[in-house]
């Protein structure tokens, strides 16, 4: 039986709410634990991320995911992007220190549901999806605690995907307007972020972390028809951290079969293909 166990952070730097939650089965031995980061225009509960949750915890983890504090998603409202104003606000910096503020959790006795006799935390792992993973890597080169990261679909910069015209109409209005296809929303980018990521270049560049700062083991799987964050991608980081393995999966897209919402009470193949790759190279990092 599956323990599923919410909890609730304030952030400590900006003072808004945002949830995690923790699947595990309660066994009182320690496991390793991997935190789940979701993209640009997700969240923890998106699609099939419950099932994955799921898959992690019958493969003897406690798996993480958060909504990071700043996507959208409103603590006790509809589940859906809502807050456009606090999308608007996000960069960066917040997402890098929520992610962190989550592992402080975790190491802080009593801060989250998990019993600690569930939890062995010599063997942190973190994923990330899309952006999500572009996160990930960032947070492992500053942060020791960290054992092993994989990125799904990942990015692998942060201003290339900036074109300088964009970037000049961007400053000029002070606000950027990106669709989400799925709801219709128009939804809002305010030019603090490219600010954000300027003042604080030395900690977001991702080449310049995963070429100099990463020292854990890292997993890139990406898929060869991905629609969003081509594959090209995928053989950047490679090629900035050789040693790192690289798995590409033929035929499949950004999101590896899933869509919101999913109905179904399985993962689709793809996405638990390399749910099983992943689990695969975290526990031989234990």
């Amino acid at each position: 039986m599956l323990t599923h166990s919410p909890f609730l952070l304030t952030g400590t730097r900006h003072g808004r709410a945002f949830e995690a939650d923790a699947t595990y089965q309660p066994t009182s031995q320690l496991k390793p634990v991997v935190v789940f980061v979701h993209g640009f225009k997700g969240f923890k509960d998106w699609g099939h991320f419950p099932l994955l949750a799921d898959f992690f915890a019958e493969h003897g983890f406690v798996f993480v995911k958060l909504n990071l504090s700043h996507n959208g998603i409103v603590v006790g409202g509809t589940g859906d992007l809502e807050d456009l104003d606090a999308f608007g606000r996000n960069n960066f910096s917040i997402e890098l220190d929520d992610i962190g503020q989550v592992i402080d959790a975790l190491f802080t006795p009593g801060a989250t549901p998990v019993p600690a006799a569930e939890m062995d935390l010599n063997y942190l792992n973190l994923v990330g999806h899309s952006r999500g993973g572009g996160l990930v890597m960032l947070k492992a080169a500053e942060d020791s605690r960290v054992r092993a990261v994989a990125t799904w679909a990942g990015i692998a910069d942060v201003d290339q995907r900036w074109p300088q015209p964009m970037l000049e109409e961007w400053q000029r209005t002070g606000i950027l307007h990106v669709p989400n296809m799925r709801t219709g929303q128009q939804l809002p980018l305010h030019y603090q972020i490219v600010e954000d990521y300027i003042a604080n270049r030395p900690r977001l560049d991702i080449p310049h972390n995963v070429r100099r700062r990463l020292r854990q083991p890292l997993l890139l799987i990406h898929g060869d028809e991905d629609e969003t964050v081509p594959v090209n991608a995928a053989y950047t980081l490679h090629e900035l951290k050789p040693n790192a393995e690289l798995l590409l999966v033929p035929g499949a897209g950004h999101m590896f079969g899933g869509a919101h919402p999913w109905p179904e009470t399985s993962l689709p193949e793809t996405a638990r293909f390399i749910a099983e790759r992943t689990a695969d190279f975290f526990h031989r990092q234990a």
